[in-house]
């Protein structure tokens, strides 16, 4: 994981925001964490990826179009993590925006 925010383009860019609640255990995702992490960042696109866990996690996916998600959300190797979902997660929402400003220091 990132110890400092994505270095991203000038926007407009857009950003994958998944909010969660794991389930107890381990159930195999710290190792599936780790691989869907190193496959995004090979995908054509990509632009960089930040994460955080208490209660809740989130993590955001940088990317520079709406077709670049679509490829990473339909990639083989991610999809078959995408099955696994009921066994890490007791609830999650996916958000896809469009980054029109940022600022930061």
């Amino acid at each position: 994981m990132a110890s400092s925010p994505s270095i991203t383009p000038h926007p407009p860019y857009y950003a994958v925001i998944f909010t969660s609640v794991r389930q107890d255990g381990d159930n195999g995702y710290a190792e599936a964490a780790k691989q869907m992490l190193e496959l995004a960042s090979e995908q054509p696109g990509f632009l960089g990826f930040e994460s955080a866990r208490q209660e809740i996690g989130i993590s955001v996916s940088y990317w520079v179009s709406q077709e670049a998600i679509k490829a990473w959300k339909e990639n083989a190797i991610h999809r078959q993590a995408q099955s696994r979902a009921k066994d890490w997660y007791k609830a999650f929402r996916v958000r896809v925006c469009c980054v029109e400003r940022e600022y930061g220091f």
